[in-house]
């Protein structure tokens, strides 16, 4: 597998997750950084979750 969804995963939660505190600090509308934070990790999760299922016989 490449290494390559992995990284910009991460990087794509460390991105919402500064746009996040900018949103507490009210700089950015908390409606709008909340779900981009919560979009990040759930694709994440989904990332991890589909690395290592079957995928039948060939």
């Amino acid at each position: 597998m490449s290494k390559l969804p992995f990284t910009l995963c991460i990087l794509f939660i460390l991105f919402s997750l500064f746009i996040n505190v900018l949103g507490l600090m009210k700089l950015y509308p908390i409606y709008f950084t909340s779900p981009l934070l919560f979009l990040s990790v759930f694709l994440f999760i989904s990332l991890l979750n589909n690395h290592k299922r079957f995928r039948g016989f060939k």
